[in-house]
């Protein structure tokens, strides 16, 4: 951690939620001079501190421990771009338009890249009046499923939550042309075009 950034970092998100040093020390249950030589570079917050300091400044962990805020100026939400991150030990399912420090059950995840569903992998779409019928074969085992399926446009998302007894049948709108989505706890994240005719 570098003191210097630390501090000028929780200078600047303290004033942005528009507390005081005194008011913000008063949530943590610390001086007003704490926070003072925090802000100066002087001293850095005990480790104990840190979730609450990053709940109460509106940020995370690792954005207090390294002292900087990485601004997603490229991408501007690009619904095309969404990415999906699932937690491993609980099964969430978190998306985000842009890069973004996701954590959960205590570890941090990265943004799963979807692999071309091909063949098998495939899931089955079929037009019936106005409407398309998503279904697969996939097995729906409690050890191996499809946790989710999700179809994402240009402005555009939704996510279907899946469950291990259930058979992958989804119905959704003739929506104009986007993308099929879904996650499988063995293999991944996969894609496939989704094509209004």
């Amino acid at each position: 951690m570098d003191q210097i950034k630390t501090g000028a970092l929780i200078r600047q998100l303290r004033t942005d939620a528009g507390l005081t040093q005194n008011q913000l020390a008063e949530r943590l249950g610390v001086s007003g001079k704490a926070v003072s030589k925090w802000e100066c570079g002087n001293g850095a917050p005990d480790i104990s501190l840190l979730p609450e300091l990053a709940d109460v400044l509106g940020t995370d962990i690792h954005t207090l421990l390294t002292g900087s805020m990485n601004k997603n100026e490229s991408e501007k939400g690009n619904m095309k771009k969404l990415r999906f991150y699932v937690c491993r030990d609980c099964g969430n399912i978190i998306t985000a338009t842009s890069d973004a420090a996701v954590s959960c059950c205590g570890n941090r995840l990265a943004a799963l890249e979807p692999k071309k569903a091909e063949g098998a992998d495939m899931l089955r779409i079929e037009d019936i009046g106005g409407e398309w019928l998503i279904s697969s074969d996939h097995e729906m085992k409690k050890e191996h499923y499809i946790s989710f399926a999700a179809y994402v446009s240009d402005s555009s998302a939704a996510v279907y939550k899946q469950y291990p007894e259930w058979d992958l049948q989804l119905i959704l709108p003739r929506y104009r042309s986007g993308s099929l989505i879904w996650y499988c706890t063995e293999h991944g994240l996969f894609i496939q075009p989704l094509k209004a005719t």
